[in-house]
């Protein structure tokens, strides 16, 4: 090979991937969607593709609020405990009726949000081991809360979050939009979401330019906290019972996966959300797929670690090239 022939390799190969950094979970989406147009029968039907929508709501609502933690160089894997906390006390306060149970539901995990903040914002505790520890007790909690035991839920208003729809388009899928339309808005047009990106960025040039860190933090997480308990609420109205043992068990690591793959990076600085929802939609999408070809949950799982680990050799790759 010549010298001229290894120049012209090069900016090709530094070309394809930065587009597979920008664009690869786009690219990803269309690939899988045409294999299934091929080979997966139905899999185009107007009804799969609104089970797949309501399916991906909790996900992508959880994966919203990560994004934002994330994109200050944080993480929180409390929010599956967080979930759980949702669930439990919604059989005890749903007499009051669906607005205040549901506000009752988003405060409960707020003040998650509020010890996670603190403990990262206030205290120094690293983010992993602060929400680490909510992860546990937060389910914990849930248990004791609901005797370890199922609980049915019957409210119909409230069952209708996460089974009714309205010209076709079910209610879940309606908060999930609206909250991607608020998230980016907040991120893109608002001084919070400028100052989050400059924490991420660099948190002690944001405190040295005398940006409110530590408020910013705080809320940061308290906002991802709330977030989760709307994706409890739909997940129990779904279901139609309250289940703190197994709901939102493992969410995290899909949300940080979506975030992941969706192009914004560990080390925080940015934050896509336009990404993290098409990360969101490619999980749900492979998960989809594998399962119309019977393939064992065993692989989809393997199939998410792989992606990681893909997204995240990517990102190294955009690093070093800066």
């Amino acid at each position: 090979m010549t010298q001229g022939s290894v120049t012209i390799s090069l900016p090709r190969a530094a070309a394809a991937l930065s587009i597979l950094q920008r664009y690869g979970v786009y690219i990803a989406i269309v690939f899988l969607l045409l294999y299934n147009l091929v080979f997966t029968p139905n899999f185009f039907q107007l009804d799969n593709f609104r089970t797949q929508f309501v399916q991906v709501v909790p996900v992508l609502i959880v994966a919203l609020g990560m994004a934002l933690v994330i994109g200050t160089e944080g993480i929180d894997l409390s929010v599956g405990g967080v979930m759980a906390l949702a669930a439990a006390v919604i059989p005890l306060y749903i007499g009051y009726g669906l607005i205040p149970v549901v506000i009752i539901a988003i405060v409960v995990g707020a003040v998650v949000g509020l010890i996670n903040g603190s403990l990262v914002a206030f205290i120094g505790v690293q983010p992993i081991v602060a929400t680490l520890s909510l992860m546990v007790a937060g389910r914990g909690i849930a248990l004791l809360i609901a005797n370890e035991q199922l609980k049915s839920v019957i409210d119909p208003n409230l069952l209708a979050i996460g089974r009714g729809s309205i010209v076709g388009i079910p209610y879940s899928v309606i908060i999930a939009v609206v909250l991607v339309l608020a998230i980016a808005l907040l991120v893109n047009r608002t001084t919070f979401g400028k100052q989050l990106i400059a924490i991420g960025g660099s948190r002690r040039a944001a405190e040295l330019s005398g940006l409110p860190v530590k408020r910013i933090l705080l809320f940061t997480y308290i906002l991802c906290a709330g977030l989760a308990s709307v994706a409890g609420v739909i997940g129990t109205a779904r279901l139609g019972a309250s289940v703190p043992s197994t709901l939102g068990n493992l969410i995290e690591l899909s949300a940080i996966t979506a975030v992941v793959v969706g192009g914004t990076p560990l080390t925080g600085g940015q934050v896509k959300v336009a990404g993290t929802v098409a990360g969101a939609l490619l999980l749900q999408f492979i998960s989809a797929t594998l399962i119309k070809h019977n393939v064992p949950d065993a692989f989809s799982q393997i199939t998410q670690a792989v992606i990681i680990l893909f997204a995240v050799y990517l990102q190294r790759g955009r690093a070093s090239a800066r």
